[in-house]
């Protein structure tokens, strides 16, 4: 059991790029996040805020996303223009497409029969998937051609009956979805600039544009909806002759093609063409304050146009009359994305320069959601004691901490001036110490939000490492420049001691659980133990093969792992100092390579190696991870590889495909260091060497994939890594899991109900539990009268009694009935406590869960 973890939820970042949306009810807002989707919860989790990252993730960044009208069904498009369609009710993938391009938009009709996709210059439509079965779930309709630029907005009419596309060529086009015979295309100009949002009226052809200069241009229409007439019969320049294609198009299915041009359509006798007018024309931007408008969103019942600019500001307009509502800067960096709900009531804004995520009340003026990650690499993560939190710090110099029972952020410390690379929580949990490289440690308290001691050296170091005794009382750093340990009084402040005998950086720190003594893993190929107790003496020194870069205290301290350079772990007993066994995990890092390198990945991986270590809270298996896509579960007793964990299959980061792409390769080599301009004068680029985190200098910065700090979970049931895509959680709970236990063909959900309908409550709960589907054990346990509860309880089998506790405790998580669930717990403790002992080891992670979900509430009321 102890290696089916699942993917469970992406903490650490909120939004990266592509377009937000508001689900069905307005209560939800669907964010992309790299390569997968984070759904947040605004309304529904009883008073606060929850996340949740979907199961699902694209080759490539996310670029677009398109939610269908009934919230059921999402389209995600990546970078290179592979579609999935998803079911954002079973989080499963239905379909994948591919557009051969990269996708700038895409919008479902209003009543969800097709949806429009634009790319390049033309605009696709297709039918929409629908609830049959089907070999294709993406069949194109029509191609549409006018623009002579690339596309980059879409607007339906409320009836699907036509709808806008705007471009890059600074002209907007209105597309019948129909063969309307007053009503092929119809093309607009009037402004100077790109062309950033294009909106219908409400019940009407009137239009709205925005361009990136800030001008609004308000269009008239001289037909209504209904006056759209159907044509009959098709014209034959209408009938999808096929032009010639260059060399390299891949062909696709084209459907029917219609083609604007610059003159507008001959008129047939009896019918009159939609002719458009402009009415009214009005600029965002003062006389000579020039500020582009990034991004734009018009809420049609309201009337209300919200805007978003370059320099974080943002806009609200009440059309046609253009009357300012509201005006706010909400950010020191460019608005990428602006979203309104159903409702009208909250915008969401999204900054891709800071990975932000804002939702805005905009009558109240206040925020409903406000939500930043690291905007730059994550370096160090720790669970509290509880396992209810976690501290992440990151190399933008701020300290996060992460509620896991809500997936958001709920403080965070700015005091660092430079890359924060460790830190921890106290044995208590009420207090973080985070290490930086501005040469300083900080110590955080989480009951007033701020920063009580602050820890330096003599001479100013630069700390790579962090440790805190068992107490408390002791706060130990090394330093990668001086090569020494400092030890302070986490009470007064004050430095006790600096511990000298290394000849190189000490990589990492680890005090033992049991015992004052402190592990030091250093690059002189050695790891020291000091005795806290005995003046500050090295208790033993343990030789090495190589670089020692990490490591880690078995939970009973009885035994040591430390990973070096050359890619081992070994282990040792720090009674004897001797070893006791070792791992070679090299080949299990699996390294892919860069596009810029020109050794294979085979020999590239003779230089990696594991630079994180933690072990289970049982002390049998060992977590490893690195250089390296791939995090490596061993088992130390057998000293094998037990499961290898794939933190991330998106290609948009670097290393991590293992061949070269021949797609990419010229006569000159690889694509990717060929860039003109740049480098030594024959047009190739070369990074710096030793460079992990790739050339933020370079103008294509592509980040490199690496895990740079893994944890446990305390109560055993969970564990975390931060890495490139940001933090990730593996969890043993799976919702979606149908496990059935003990099944025979009796066990239906008719027979549970009708032993509900006879108030056999105890036959019913065990033959729920038989079944083993969440919503059914629901129902039947809250079918329960509270009265009977303690009668229940006593009546159920030994072997239900931990399911039922593991589930309660689950329940408490998702449900708002506190003290109902809280009865069962009280009662199933009461009367099966003394056989619950006896499988204490097993038992002990759900009263663990119990007792987090305990500390939860009582913070919430007090």
């Amino acid at each position: 059991m102890k290696f089916a973890y699942r993917f469970s939820n992406l903490l650490g970042a909120v939004y990266r790029r592509g377009n937000l949306s508001f689900s069905k009810d307005g209560n939800s807002v669907i964010s992309p996040v790299g390569n997968r989707i984070s759904v947040f919860d605004l309304k529904n989790y009883m008073l606060y805020n929850k996340s949740e990252t979907l199961p699902v993730s694209t080759a490539k960044n996310i670029t677009c996303v398109g939610l269908s009208p009934d919230g059921n069904l999402a389209i995600l498009v990546d970078e290179d223009g592979a579609a999935l369609l998803i079911s954002l009710i079973t989080r499963a993938v239905l379909h994948h497409f591919h557009f051969h391009k990269p996708v700038a938009s895409i919008r479902f009709s209003p009543d969800g029969r097709k949806f429009v996709v634009t790319k390049e210059n033309v605009a696709l439509m297709y039918h929409a998937p629908g609830r049959n079965r089907e070999f294709n779930a993406f069949v194109l309709d029509k191609s549409y051609y006018g623009p002579y630029d690339e596309t980059t907005c879409i607007d339906w009419t409320d009836d699907s009956k036509c709808f806008v596309v705007g471009s890059k060529d600074m002209s907007t086009w209105v597309f019948g979805a129909e063969r309307w015979s007053n009503l092929i295309y119809y093309s607009l100009g009037g402004h100077k600039d790109i062309m950033v949002g294009c909106f219908f009226e409400k019940d009407s052809l009137d239009l709205y544009t925005v361009s990136q200069d800030g001008t609004l241009c308000v269009w008239e229409s001289d037909t209504e909806l209904d006056g759209l007439v159907l044509r009959k019969t098709r014209l034959p320049a209408e009938r999808g002759e096929e032009e010639e294609r260059g060399e390299g198009e891949e062909e696709e299915p084209r459907g029917e093609v219609i083609r604007g041009k610059g003159e507008r359509p001959k008129e047939k006798e009896g019918t009159k063409n939609v002719r458009y007018k402009q009415r009214s024309k009005h600029f965002f931007n003062k006389e000579g304050d020039f500020n582009n408008l990034t991004a734009a969103a018009f809420h049609k019942p309201t009337h209300i146009l919200v805007t978003g600019f370059a320099s974080g500001i943002f806009h609200l307009h009440e059309l046609p009359e253009f009357n300012l509502i509201h005006s706010l800067s909400i950010s020191d960096q460019r608005i990428a994305t602006v979203s309104m709900n159903s409702s009208g009531d909250w915008i969401g804004f999204g900054c891709s320069g800071l990975g932000q995520l804002l939702v805005w009340e905009w009558q109240s003026e206040s925020y409903v959601f406000k939500q930043q990650g690291h905007f730059n690499n994550m370096a160090a993560l720790a669970y509290s004691p509880d396992g209810q939190y976690i501290a992440t710090g990151g190399d933008d110099g701020k300290v996060k901490v992460w509620n896991m029972t809500s997936g958001l952020c709920f403080v965070t410390f700015t005091e660092h001036t430079s890359s924060v690379t460790n830190v921890t929580f106290t044995s208590r949990g009420f207090v973080i110490v985070s290490a930086s490289l501005d040469g300083t440690v900080r110590a955080f308290d989480l009951h007033r939000y701020r920063n009580f001691r602050t820890f330096t050296s003599p001479r100013p170091a630069q700390f790579s490492s962090l440790a805190v005794d068992p107490s408390g009382d002791l706060v130990s750093a090394g330093a990668q420049d001086s090569f020494e340990v400092f030890i302070w009084s986490m009470q007064t402040g004050r430095l006790l001691e600096v511990l000298g005998g290394h000849e190189g950086p000490v990589s990492c720190l680890c005090f033992s659980p049991v015992q004052s003594i402190l592990a030091s893993a250093s690059w002189d190929k050695t790891v020291r133990l000091w005795d806290m107790m005995d003046s500050w003496q090295t208790k033993e020194t343990l030789r090495l093969t190589s670089d020692g870069l990490a490591v880690s205290y078995r939970p009973d301290g009885q035994e040591l792992a430390v990973a070096t350079l050359d890619g081992e772990i070994s282990f040792w007993s720090p009674q004897s100092a001797n070893q006791t066994g070792s791992v070679s995990g090299r080949h299990d890092l699996k390294m892919g390579r860069k596009e810029t390198e020109k050794i294979t990945s085979k020999q590239s991986a003779k230089g990696k190696s594991f630079t994180s270590l933690c072990y289970s809270a049982d002390g049998e298996s060992i977590l490893a991870g690195g250089q390296s896509k791939f995090v490596c579960i061993y088992n130390i007793r057998e000293q094998i590889l037990m499961k290898k964990f794939e933190i991330s299959c998106n290609l948009s980061l670097d290393a991590m495909e293992e061949f070269l792409d021949r797609r990419k390769m010229t006569e000159f080599g690889s694509l990717a260091l060929v860039d003109e301009g740049v480098g030594d004068g024959d047009g190739v680029e070369l990074s710096l060497p030793g460079v992990r985190k790739g050339d933020m200098s370079s103008r294509h910065f592509k980040p490199e994939i690496r895990v740079s700090s893994l944890r446990f979970s305390p109560t055993g049931r969970s564990w975390a890594a931060t890495s490139t895509e940001g933090l990730l959680t593996y969890s043993l709970d799976g919702a979606l899991v149908f496990d059935p236990y003990d099944l025979d063909l009796d066990v239906t959900p008719a027979s549970v109900r009708r032993q509900l309908r006879q108030a056999k409550w105890a036959a019913a709960i065990v033959l729920a539990f038989r079944l083993n589907e969440t919503a059914l054990t629901q129902e039947v346990l809250e079918a329960v009268p509270h009265h009977q509860i303690a009668v229940v309880c006593g009546s159920l089998p030994d072997v239900y009694v931990e399911k039922l506790l593991g589930f309660i405790a689950s329940a408490l998580e998702r449900c708002g009935h506190l003290q109902f669930y809280l009865s069962w717990s009280q009662s199933l403790l009461t009367q099966h406590g003394q056989k619950l002992k006896t499988r204490s080891g097993a038992v002990l992670p759900t009263i663990q869960s119990l007792q987090k979900i305990q500390i939860y509430y009582t913070s919430l009321l007090f």
